[in-house]
């Protein structure tokens, strides 16, 4: 039986992407449609919030995929450190600027709702400061990346700041139950029935968070394949220089 770190392998990792991504592309495209045409034009307007409490279907997808791609970041950081596994580390780079775009629509949607429910669109409440800090994480991770000519010493350094970002992923997560104070409500949703949303609402937002899953996961094989030719582009090029010389 193959081992599942031969998939990884930058060759069968090129194999299987191309065979996978097509089908994978359209799915996540007609998931991702079908739960939000669904939220915003399907659902009625709540009785206390009206047609705001729709943002609720890109802001609440966004927030979850913004903390939980800085988690699969770590993940990958973690095998990268201990395996030295360079699809890993190819994998979390390309995951970084989606989290990024995820956490900047979780706080953009989280302003416009905040406005007619708070009276404001910002204000320093733990779960939005934590998720401030965290898109700033994102944009110093990338940058680490950037700054850094050698691969592996960048991959190396970006996974340090991994480790320490996933402090403020985790504060994101639970800052509201860490201090119970903050205009932020708590968990729109949760497995307890009797803190859950309304079934109406309920259904809608699963399936967008799967085509918001689905959409990432996409992406980033997408993003995985670019960095794998641009690292190969990067190795010949090396090659040709040290030839020439």
């Amino acid at each position: 039986m193959a081992s599942i770190w031969e998939w990884a392998n930058p060759r069968k990792f090129m194999a299987w992407t191309d065979r996978a991504l097509p089908v994978l592309s359209v799915v996540s495209a007609c998931i991702f449609v079908i739960g939000l045409v669904w939220g915003f034009f399907f659902t009625p307007d709540d009785y206390r919030q009206g047609a705001t409490v729709k943002i609720f279907y890109l802001h609440v997808p966004s927030a979850m995929m913004a903390i939980n791609i800085w988690g699969m970041m770590l993940v990958a950081s973690l095998i990268w450190i201990v395996r030295r596994h360079h699809v890993s580390a190819l994998a979390a780079k390309s995951a970084a600027a989606i989290g990024m775009t995820m956490t900047l629509i979780a706080l953009v949607t989280g302003a416009i709702w905040g406005k007619p429910m708070w009276g404001t669109y910002w204000e320093w409440d733990p779960r939005l400061t934590s998720f401030l800090i965290l898109l700033l994480f994102y944009i110093g991770y990338m940058a680490l990346w950037e700054a850094i000519e050698n691969p592996d010493t960048a991959a190396d350094l970006t996974s340090v700041l991994c480790l320490v970002g996933s402090v403020f992923a985790l504060l994101s997560r639970y800052a509201v139950n860490f201090w119970n104070q903050g205009l932020h409500q708590g968990a729109s949703l949760s497995l307890d029935a009797q803190e859950n949303v309304a079934d109406v609402y309920w259904y809608p937002a699963l399936v967008a968070i799967a085509g918001f899953i689905l959409l990432f996961v996409t992406l980033v094989l997408l993003r995985t394949r670019t960095e794998i030719r641009a690292r190969r582009l990067h190795a010949l090029d090396m090659r040709e220089r040290v030839q020439g010389q």
